[in-house]
């Protein structure tokens, strides 16, 4: 073929192939077979490797490509993303209404979205290419993740009618509920670490400096705004979400605009009811004024507009059936009652046991065996049993009794006074040493990518690790000896071991699982002494001198380093390269003397992320709200702890204002 005519080829078999993802992905609504589909995609690949120098970026052959990045770019927002007010009730409800009225010289008609519990994007066509996508970051910054954003095919790479300038919009990315199913059961099989919910699994896909590992993820989006145009829109906001349907983007089509507020609280109260009947997770409803022209009018806070409102549902309860409840052995011993649940899905995913804490809260919400129970998901990510119903029983029931051993190793188990544990303090316990291997990789302790609880089993079962050092002689010759490693998986987690060796103190000590420490105290020992060598010699006195840590905790700081065999295994890890200092850091003072309490899910930061940010500037951070809290920092979903802090009259911070006050204190991320 001819240069000319397959230039033509290619151009019609671009336009029909951009057509027909338009009707699957965009519209639900194919039209061909997928073997039609991949015959046209064949036969356009096949033309441009004859023709690389016809290739645009706008091809859908080009979804996938670019080479791994090291790390992402800063984008400014041409308009900032304003985060959104949130109201919990009718009455909040009601309140927003009045005010817009109060500024109206005319009544609003509103508009209703689902709020879908995803990441928001912005999305930068020029000419109606695509050309740049970005997260949404604190609102005015957020980071180029084109590359990421170019492999989910119900964005468009160029829009399905001609538009001269710029267009900027606004959406959310998900995972929906089967594609996350389908991730977890790829991780579980890889014996990596499970993602908590979709919302979770969409984030880091989102951020993978990779994009074919997005483009395995199974993303998708729904537009829901414009940032801005230089084509005119429509006034209404219901009809700019069909203008943009027409120009191929996807949005959603439960969208519905009511001319009062009683309308909005009737489709609120419909999703809530319905809410799971929808293939993805939304976690409240968008109300926004539908006239942009009565929006501007309306205007904006520092931090959100004045014009828009989202309603978030209450956490989501199942009931569902005990089935049995055992009880598991902890890292330090620790034998927590389990229940074992009939498989409920909720919030996202499937849950089949619950953590019951303690033999006392199994006898304060008098759980039984066979019982039906209320159970929710606390923050969407933890299972817990919120009560039992007592009613429904029919006396086949049966009261738990806590063993007297251990289930594992067979030692009597013990209680201390003042203490809510039963604990196995055998030493050699082998519940023990996976439950202790699995924290010593864990995030928050070594960071071992790909030594999840699958793995770390594998491991033990093999002979291969019987303490933390045996970790860091793992060779990937041994690894290739076992099941469901191969050679890239291999090497991946002999890469991560070695890196794992320079976390510094606090992370080691972290990983060491001494009784009491955790993240926080860890830092503030590293901080304190700098150094293993000083930490190990040093007396309870000289331990209780460190900042938040008492006599209880400087009592078990001092047994632990007491105790020959966990001196010589910090021996053997030092002789392995583990380091054993925590480099200087400078510490700015700007939250010198304030707690800090970091409740529901950060868009910007992990909870640790969050808590290190904290300190780097002088604050502390605690788990509990009380009346020594400073400030209640909320993300999505905050749970009890903000019904807390407003009764208490504490000062609470959205994400903005938090991000607002590290800045001034001089933090940088």
């Amino acid at each position: 073929m001819e240069k000319k005519a397959a230039q033509l080829k290619i151009e019609k078999l671009r336009e029909l192939i951009n057509y027909h993802n338009y009707r699957y992905y965009v519209l639900d609504d194919p039209e061909v077979s997928d073997a039609e589909y991949d015959s046209l995609m064949k036969e356009l690949e096949a033309l441009e490797r004859e023709y690389p120098d016809l290739i645009t970026p706008d091809s859908p052959t080009q979804r996938v490509g670019g080479a791994v990045l090291s790390g992402f770019q800063a984008v400014t927002h041409a308009i900032p993303l304003l985060s959104l007010a949130n109201a919990y009730s009718q009455e909040e409800l009601d309140s927003f209404d009045r005010r817009v009225r109060e500024l109206l010289s005319s009544p609003p008609r509103y508009t209703a979205e689902l709020k879908i519990d995803g990441l928001a994007i912005s999305l930068l066509y020029r000419d109606g290419v695509f050309i740049r996508g970005a997260t949404r970051g604190d609102g005015q910054t957020g980071e180029d993740i084109t590359n990421n954003l170019r492999t989910i095919r119900s964005i468009p790479l160029k829009l399905r009618e001609p538009l001269a300038g710029d267009l900027e919009v606004r959406g959310e990315c998900y995972m929906d509920k089967r594609a996350f199913e389908q991730l977890n059961k790829a991780q579980e099989e890889k014996g990596e670490k499970l993602f908590a919910n979709p919302r979770n699994a969409a984030a880091g896909s989102l951020r993978q400096l990779d994009p074919k590992v997005t483009s395995e993820r199974q993303l998708n989006v729904f537009l829901y705004g414009l940032g801005y145009s230089d084509a005119l829109p429509p006034d209404s906001h219901y009809e700019t979400l069909q203008w943009l349907s027409s120009l191929g983007f996807r949005t959603n089509p439960e969208t519905q605009v009511f001319d009062s507020i009683d309308g909005v609280k009737e489709f609120i109260q419909y999703w809530h009811e319905k809410r799971e009947s929808l293939p993805y997770d939304i976690d409240g409803i968008v109300v926004k004024v539908d006239s942009r022209v009565q929006q501007e009018l309306l205007g904006t806070t520092a931090k959100s507009p004045r014009w828009a409102v989202a309603y978030k549902f209450p956490a989501m309860q199942k009931t569902t059936k005990v089935e049995d409840i055992i009880v598991q052995v902890g890292r330090t011993g620790a034998v927590t009652p389990l229940a074992i649940l009939e498989p409920v899905f909720i919030a996202g995913s499937t849950v089949s046991r619950a953590s019951l804490h303690n033999e006392d809260y199994v006898k304060e919400k008098d759980i039984r065996i066979g019982d039906t129970v209320v159970i929710q998901k606390a923050g969407d990510i933890i299972p817990e049993v919120v009560r039992s119903v007592p009613e429904l029983r029919d006396g086949s029931e049966r009261v738990f009794q806590m063993p007297q051993s251990c289930p594992a190793c067979g030692t009597r188990l013990v209680r201390e006074a003042g203490e809510a544990v039963w604990r196995c303090d055998n030493s050699q316990c082998p519940a023990k040493l996976v439950e202790g291997l699995v924290y010593f990789a864990s995030r928050d302790a070594l960071d071992i990518e790909g030594m999840g609880p699958a793995v770390v089993q594998q491991l033990v079962d093999a002979g291969l690790v019987k303490n933390p050092a045996d970790i860091f002689k793992l060779t990937k010759e041994q690894l290739l000896g076992l099941d469901r490693f191969g050679e890239r998986s291999a090497a991946k987690l002999v890469a991560s071991i070695e890196e794992a060796k320079g976390r510094g103190l606090a992370r080691l000590l972290t990983a060491l699982g001494i009784l009491h420490v955790g993240t926080q105290t860890a830092a503030s020992l590293a901080a304190y002494f700098g150094s293993m060598e000083k930490l190990v010699t040093a007396t309870e006195d000289q331990l209780a001198q460190v900042p938040d840590i008492g006599p209880v905790v400087a009592s078990s700081i001092s047994a632990f380093f007491q105790n020959p065999k966990n001196i010589q295994l910090i021996e053997e890890l030092k002789k392995l390269g583990v380091k054993m200092d925590e480099p200087k850091q400078s510490r700015g003072e700007a939250f010198s003397g304030k707690t800090f309490v970091v409740t529901g899910t950060l868009s910007q930061f992990s909870r640790k992320e969050a808590k290190d940010a904290i300190e780097s500037l002088g604050g502390k951070t605690t788990e509990s709200v009380s009346k020594n809290t400073d400030y209640l920092v909320v993300g999505e979903k905050p749970g009890s702890k903000l019904d807390k802090a407003r009764e208490l009259g504490i000062s609470i911070l959205d994400e903005q204002q938090f991000i607002d006050m590290l800045t001034e204190g001089g933090y940088q991320k």
